[in-house]
C-alpha cells in the first residue's frame, strides 16, 4: 500500500493534496527523463559515497543511455494520450468519429479502451437527438399545418364555420396537445423526474377499469372492436396505480388502432413464479422478428409512417416499465405485448 492510499485509508484530509512537484512539467516524457536522472543521480550518489570513486564516463555514457531509451519508450507510451487530446478537441466541435488506437494492457490502454467506448456513446446519443429533433419538427409542422389550413379556409370565405371544419379545427388541436403532453411526459421520465407512488394494486378491477376507457376511445374513433379482460382472482401488483394503468390503456389503444375491424383485443393477467405476466393481444398480422425491438423507439408506428398514435406511447410505457423494475416486449406470434412485473 502506497503512502497515499494509507493515509487516505486511515482517514488524512490531506491523502488527496499531497504534493506533486512534476505537476509544472507539461510533457510525460520529460517528466521521465527527470525520473530516470533524478533515480540516477541517488544510486550514483549512494555508490560514490560507499566505494569513494566512479568513472566518470561510465556514469555519463549510462545516464545518456537511459535518457535516449526512456525517450523512445515514452514516445509510444503517450501516444495514445496524444490521440485522446487530439480526439477530444474534434469531440469538442460535434465530430465523435476518431478513435484511439489501444494496444497495451496497462492503465494508458485501459483509459484509450473507457476514451472510444465514450465516443462511441457520445456518437450515439448525438444521432439520436439529432433524429429526436427532427421528429419532433415533422410531428408538430403536420398538425400545425393542417390547422393552419383550416383557420385559413374560414377567414377566406373558402369554408363556413360548420361543425364538420371546426371538428377537424379540433382534432388537430387535440393532437397537438397530446403531442406536446407525450413528449413533457417523455423527457419527465428520461430524466428521472417521475416518482413512482407504489401500493399494492388488484389486477382484475384495473383490468375493467382500463377495458372500459378503450371502449370509449374505439368508439371514439369508430373502431368496432370488442375486449375481453381475465386476471387470476385475488391477483395483486406493487406498482404505481396511474402509470399503470396509463400503459395498459396505451396498449389497448395501439391494440385498436393496428388490429382488423371487428376483431378482438384481449388482456390477461396471471401470476408467474417470480413475476405478474400481462399479457395484450389483437387479432392483428403482428409485428415481424426484425421490427419487434424498434416498436418502443420514439416515434415509431409499427411500420405506419402516419396515422395512428404520436409513435411516443411505446417509449413512454417502456419506461414506467424499466421504472417499475419489469420489462416489456413483443411476445410471438407478433400481435401480443406481454408485460412482466415483479411480483408482491
Amino acid at each position: 500500500m502506497s503512502a497515499r492510499e494509507w493515509l487516505r485509508a486511515a482517514g488524512n484530509p490531506l491523502a488527496g493534496r499531497m504534493p506533486r512537484p512534476l505537476d509544472r512539467v507539461r510533457s510525460i516524457k520529460v517528466k521521465l527523463a527527470i525520473v530516470m536522472v533524478g533515480s540516477g543521480a541517488v544510486a550514483f550518489g549512494f555508490f560514490a559515497l560507499k566505494i569513494g570513486w566512479l568513472p566518470p564516463r561510465t556514469t555519463v555514457a549510462a545516464t545518456l543511455l537511459a535518457l535516449v531509451l526512456s525517450q523512445v519508450l515514452a514516445h509510444g507510451m503517450t501516444l495514445p494520450l496524444r490521440e485522446m487530446t487530439a480526439a477530444a478537441k474534434r469531440m469538442a466541435q460535434g465530430d465523435y468519429s476518431r478513435r484511439v488506437r489501444a494496444t497495451s494492457r496497462d492503465e494508458v490502454g485501459q483509459l484509450a479502451e473507457a476514451f472510444n467506448q465514450m465516443a462511441a456513446d457520445l456518437a450515439a446519443a448525438d444521432q439520436q437527438r439529432r433524429e429526436f429533433i427532427a421528429n419532433v419538427s415533422h410531428e408538430l409542422r403536420t398538425p400545425i399545418t393542417a390547422l393552419g389550413a383550416v383557420l385559413e379556409n374560414l377567414v377566406d370565405g373558402v369554408s363556413e364555420p360548420d361543425p364538420a371544419t371546426l371538428r377537424t379545427a379540433l382534432a388537430q388541436t387535440e393532437r397537438l396537445s397530446l403531442l406536446v403532453s407525450e413528449l413533457l411526459a417523455l423527457s419527465s421520465v428520461e430524466a428521472g423526474a417521475v416518482a413512482l407512488d407504489r401500493e399494492p394494486v388488484p389486477v382484475e378491477p384495473l383490468l375493467k377499469e382500463v377495458v372500459a376507457e378503450a371502449e370509449v376511445m374505439a368508439a371514439a374513433i369508430d373502431r368496432p372492436v370488442r375486449f375481453s379482460a381475465v386476471a387470476t382472482p385475488g391477483l395483486t401488483v406493487h406498482a404505481d396505480r396511474a402509470r399503470l394503468h396509463q400503459v395498459l390503456l396505451n396498449l389497448l389503444d395501439n391494440a385498436t388502432r393496428h388490429g382488423p375491424a371487428h376483431g378482438e383485443v384481449r388482456i390477461h393477467a396471471h401470476a408467474g413464479r417470480t413475476h405478474t405476466i400481462i399479457d395484450v393481444a389483437d387479432d392483428g398480422p403482428g409485428i415481424p422478428p426484425a421490427e419487434r425491438a424498434r416498436v418502443f423507439e420514439r416515434f415509431t408506428r409499427g411500420g405506419r409512417a402516419t396515422g395512428g398514435g404520436t409513435g411516443l406511447g411505446l417509449a413512454i410505457a417502456r419506461w414506467i416499465i424499466d421504472l417499475h423494475g419489469g420489462t416489456i416486449a413483443v411476445a410471438d406470434p407478433g400481435s401480443r405485448i406481454r408485460i412482466t412485473l415483479p411480483a408482491s
